[in-house]
């Protein structure tokens, strides 16, 4: 019931943001490595020149990427999890600094050498900075893409756009007047998101998955909570009345969660089938989790973790969640749930589990990731909205995705080949 089936690879299969804002990047000095991401703030000052695009290292990448606290779909091992498309990290570089950085994910036509550009939550730049002065951030990054012969770019700005707080989501629910986020009124308006987006639109980019519930990409819409400054007890006590008796619920019948491993992810992936035919989805394959573990998961810092909930002496697994964790921002990524034993609230356990764990581990925040727009109650998805909510946590929209075309004779094949495969 509560699961996530995020698509990456958007927009041919079928894809779903960390702290409300992120931390502002330390204060480091010179060198590309070390440099801040608000390089050149002064588009009009001294150190207003060419900034040049360039492929970087898998090593300089990673450590931008978690200084700047980077979406774990903009990381050089999200490459790994994606063996169809062809990727490249490039960096931004003000003369010697790194400012910027993106993995870029190319994606085929097939029998020539053109390709759509996508970069999932995307790029890690200072997006107001960009906004102050596109033509010096967007173009040489164009210019690269153009000589990698991209038909068009697909990006995803992790920029914040609104905010509502759960109470306030919860009146929305509440009135039957108000069908979508979109007409409640938000607690926090970002100028920067509306200047980017007015940016955005002005320069030809056009935004995607504008309409009622997920679309082919990342949705614009999540839920994010807060670990940072708050013990268990206060994140406990900041969830909804509901959440806090499921737990209880949860404690009482006895189910116990733990962390697994490797080897089960064959009972993680059951549940998973499970959870697909019951809410309508197609179920990506095990094989497709295993890449996953073997990308995220090795090494001596894992990036994904895996919790099941079990009942029982016979250890029933009733729910699980992947988890994956980059720097000090934890995402939700996917979840399972069988339809045995609801009323033990196995999900409510492993997800608060989960968060806990989070928080041990020092991370500033827990995403659980994408909801739909809507504020109906009736709603097929009205429930994960309540879960999510649920834990306390704030509705976030960003800018969402944007694409450019630089081809509109390729795109429009492109277009026309996909509507045949599907």
């Amino acid at each position: 019931m509560f699961s996530n089936e995020t698509n990456v690879a958007a927009p041919f299969e079928g894809l779903f943001t960390p702290s409300l804002r992120p931390d502002p990047p330390p204060e480091t000095g010179g060198g590309t490595a070390g440099a801040s991401i608000e390089g050149a703030k002064d588009p009009e000052g001294p150190e207003a020149g060419a900034l040049q695009i360039r492929p970087i290292d898998r090593a300089l990448h990673n450590s931008f990427a978690a200084e700047h606290s980077a979406s774990f779909l903009q990381t050089p091992d999200w490459a790994a999890v994606k063996p169809d498309w062809r990727a490249e990290s490039l960096g931004w570089f003000d003369g010697d600094d790194l400012v910027g950085a993106a993995l870029v994910l190319y994606r085929p036509v097939p029998g020539s050498a053109r390709s759509l550009a996508y970069v999932p939550e995307g790029p890690t730049l200072a997006w107001p900075v960009v906004t102050a002065a596109p033509a010096r951030w967007l173009d040489p990054f164009i210019a690269h893409l153009r000589s990698r012969q991209a038909f068009a770019v697909r990006i995803g700005p992790r920029q914040v756009a609104q905010i509502w707080t759960a109470p306030t989501a919860k009146r929305g629910l509440a009135d039957p007047q108000i069908q979508r986020f979109d007409e409640l009124p938000a607690d926090e308006v970002d100028p920067d998101g509306v200047a980017l987006e007015t940016m955005l639109s002005s320069r030809g980019w056009v935004p995607l998955d504008r309409g009622p519930g997920f679309g082919s990409g990342q949705p614009r819409f999540g839920v994010r909570l807060q670990l940072a400054g708050r013990t268990v007890a206060e994140l406990l006590a900041g969830t909804n009345q509901q959440w806090r008796r499921n737990v209880a619920r949860a404690v009482k019948a006895g189910v116990e969660v733990r962390e697994g491993s490797i080897d089960d992810l064959a009972a993680f992936h059951r549940l998973y089938r499970e959870t697909a035919e019951r809410d309508g989805f197609m179920p990506r394959p095990e094989s497709y989790f295993v890449g996953m573990w073997q990308a995220l998961a090795t090494g001596p810092e894992p990036k994904m973790r895996l919790y099941i909930a079990e009942l029982g002496p016979e250890r029933e697994a009733l729910a699980s969640a992947l988890i994956v964790q980059f720097g000090n921002y934890c995402w939700y990524s996917y979840g399972a749930s069988s339809g045995e034993n609801r009323q033990a609230q196995a999900s409510t356990a492993v997800q608060w589990h989960a968060i806990q764990a989070a928080h041990e581990r020092g991370c500033v925040s827990y995403d659980l990731r994408g909801i739909t727009d809507t504020l109906d109650p009736d709603s097929a998805t009205a429930g994960l909205v309540r879960f999510k909510l649920g834990t306390g946590g704030s509705c976030v929209q960003t800018v969402g995705e944007w694409e450019l075309t630089l081809s509109p004779l390729w795109h429009r094949a492109f277009q026309l080949y996909r509507r045949v495969r599907s």
